[in-house]
Order: structure tokens, then sequence, then C-alpha cells
């Protein structure tokens, strides 16, 4: 046999080994691209979105024409604390459901169709997974939420101009802070979601315990013993939070941003709790 057909192999060990660029390792810019495909590609995404739009702009005309039909026939004690905003932007009660919700789902869905696996092994960093997922809600729940609380403000003030009840512009400086605040508040709305999805991981949790903190407690809350009551009314945190949206300042409740305050600790410390969690449990 001749040299020439003598194929000479290197050992492995003088081979050189791809590094980290060649190798592909996922970063965190990846992260957030593969979390936005995936809820871009949701089904539910842009039901979720068009929901919470057409809700919230159907609540606020409904709410702004039989606020302002209503106007005349208050008491002049009523009529004084008159509120046009939060009249305007009552729509983002059910804003925050569909958010909330939509954040769970972020979740929830991956933990139930099972590819969370596969994402965990795509990004080992687990809190570099969830840190993107909560990165591309928010960007989007604000994005929904703006224009939400903008054609809200339009639905619900056009129709209490409509029936000659007071009614404000959106250069105004609280009109500003409302509907703007108010899309954080909704923003805020969906990271709970995440929050409470990751913690429970089912999406039938994730809706009931949605539905008990956003609607049912701040509902019932004034039926609490006393003291319960008026705890529950001044810093429940949705309840403190939506004070965000109003004109009216009641000195019984807090100011708007300090109640925002309130829901944004809360949700950092579910969230805080859910990345630890998150971190620690078998997917």
């Amino acid at each position: 046999m001749s040299d020439t057909s003598v194929t000479t192999r290197r050992p492995l060990a003088d081979r050189t080994l791809p590094g980290p660029q060649e190798r592909g390792r996922a970063t965190f810019l990846h992260s957030l691209h593969a979390e936005w495909i995936k809820l871009r590609t949701m089904r539910s995404t842009l039901w979720v979105a068009l929901g919470t739009l057409v809700a919230g702009v159907g609540l606020a005309a409904l709410n702004g024409a039989s606020a302002g039909g209503e106007h005349a026939t208050l008491a002049p004690a009523d009529q004084a604390v008159f509120d046009p905003l939060g009249t305007a932007l009552k729509g983002y009660m059910l804003a925050q459901v569909t958010l909330a919700l939509l954040g769970g789902l972020v979740i929830t869905a991956e933990y139930g169709s099972r590819t969370i696996v596969p994402t965990l092994t795509a990004v080992p960093h687990r809190s570099r997974v969830l840190a993107a997922k909560g990165a591309v809600l928010a960007v989007a729940a604000y994005a929904v939420g703006v224009a939400t609380m903008l054609a809200g403000f339009a639905a619900g003030q056009s129709a209490l101009a409509g029936a000659g009840a007071p009614h404000v512009q959106l250069s105004d400086p609280e009109s500003l802070r409302a509907v703007f605040g108010g899309a954080l508040y909704l923003t805020l709305a969906a990271l709970l979601g995440l929050a409470v999805g990751t913690l429970v991981r089912s999406t039938t949790a994730t809706v009931t315990t949605m539905f008990a903190t956003l609607l049912i407690v701040p509902a019932f809350g004034p039926a609490l013993p006393g003291p319960l009551a008026d705890w529950a009314a001044v810093y429940w945190p949705p309840t403190a939070g939506g004070q965000i949206v109003t004109g009216y300042r009641d000195p019984a409740l807090l100011d708007p941003w300090p109640g925002l305050g309130v829901l944004a600790l809360c949700v950092a410390v579910l969230l805080t709790a859910a990345f630890l969690t998150f971190r620690r449990r078998d997917a």
C-alpha cells in the first residue's frame, strides 16, 4: 500500500473545539425573540387584544351615556363629586381581567402543552426565560393598554358630551395621567397574571385567582367586617391601583400614583416568588 493512500487522523484532543459563538449559545436577546414569536403566534393573543379593546371601549361608551343621562337629575352634592375621568375609563375593569389572563397564558399554555420542557432545554437559565416572557408581555400589554385607554377615553367623553354632562379633554394633565397611568395599571395586571400562572401552573386556577383578585374582592370588600373592609377599600392592590384612572380625589383613599405604587409593590413581590419557584421546581 502506498503512503499516499493512508489518511492521517488527528487525535480528538488535538482538534479545535468550537467557541461559544460557534456553539450558538442562547443569549437574552435570543430568548426575547423566541418569546415574542410565541406570544405573536399564540392564537389567544389576537383575540385577547381585540377583546380588551372592544370591552374597554364598549363599557366606557355605555357608562358615559348612562352617567351622562343621569347627571342632570343628581343632587348638587353628587354633581360636585361627579368624575368624568373615572366614568369614561370604567372599561379598565374588564380590560384588566383579559390582560391578566393573557399574562397567565404566557406560561400556563406551555405547561399545558409540555412545550416548557424544550424551552428549558434550549435555555437552561430559567431566570432568563421568565425575564424574557415578562419583558415581551409588558411591552405588548402596555401597547394594548394605551390603545384601550385612549379609545375608551374618546368614547366615554363623547358620550358624556352628547348627554350634556361635564367632560374633559385629553390635553388636560389629569387626563394624560389617567390614560397613560391606566395603561401602566393594565401592564401590571398582565404581569400579575404571569406571576400567578408561574406559581400555580394551571390555566383554570389562574383564571379563578384573577377573577377573585381583580373583581370579586373589590366588589364584596365593603361587606367584610369593619376594619377589614376599610383596609380593603384603601389598600387592596387592584383597588388602590385603580385610583390612577380617577379624577375626583377622595381624601379617604390613596392618591393615584401612591395607589399604583401599592399594586406595583404587590406585583414585584409575587414576581420575585415566581422567579424563585420557577428556578427550583421541576418542569
